[in-house]
């Protein structure tokens, strides 16, 4: 693919991103009135705390690799990456504070994804109640974060773009898992939009990685 093409291609996924993510904060002015503000325990909360912890280390990781980089299609990525989920974290503590809830659960990190789906479904296949931020969904390890802020150029890309898709896949995961366990229709908004823009950056992801493979 052209520089010029994936250049535009990742500004087109970030504004999509934004639209929607503009689209639900609209939406959820008008219906949160309507609606009845979720418990502590709900797995709405729980989303929305766990989805902040996942959501700021994809910010930590763009925030490196555009130190280790002079690649503007990677830089440009990173930075979308880093400001649209600022935004949407941002969007989910406000959440929290508007259901008046604390931002710390009363319950370990992944107990809603453990809870049944609204069809009666099991709990999420592989997720148990306390499972921590080292088990969501594409969460980079410790040693795989100290790997990215050791490389440098194009081994720095290959590394950044690798956890990404992995830690993008994981976020679908975690949106995917919330939309079969809520009827807020202020979450299933923001989590609808984590899925058709994060999918989307998936396939631009792995474009610009099959390009830097040896």
């Amino acid at each position: 693919m052209e520089p010029g093409r994936r250049a535009r291609l990742a500004v087109a996924a970030v504004i999509t991103a934004l639209l929607l993510v503009a689209a639900s904060l609209v939406i959820g002015r008008l219906s949160a009135p309507g609606d009845d503000s979720p418990i502590d325990s709900s797995v709405e909360a729980g989303f929305a705390r766990d989805m902040q912890v996942h959501h700021l280390q994809a910010v930590e990781m763009a925030l490196i690799v555009r130190d280790l980089t002079d690649d503007p299609d990677v830089r440009l990525l990173a930075y979308d990456i880093a400001t649209s989920q600022s935004q949407q974290s941002g969007q989910m503590f406000g959440w929290l504070n508007e259901w008046g809830l604390s931002q710390a659960s009363s319950e370990p990190q992944m107990t809603w994804m453990s809870r049944p789906t609204l069809d009666g479904g099991a709990g999420h296949e592989g997720m148990t109640a306390g499972s921590g931020p080292a088990t969501m969904p594409g969460y980079a390890t410790a040693d795989q974060i100290a790997a990215l802020k050791a490389a440098t150029g194009v081994e720095a890309e290959r590394i950044f773009l690798t956890l990404m898709i992995a830690h993008h896949q994981g976020g679908v995961e975690m949106a995917e898992a919330v939309l079969e366990r809520s009827t807020n229709r202020v979450v299933d908004d923001l989590a609808s939009s984590i899925v058709q823009a994060q999918t989307s950056e998936i396939g631009l992801m792995q474009d610009m990685l099959a390009e830097r493979q040896p």
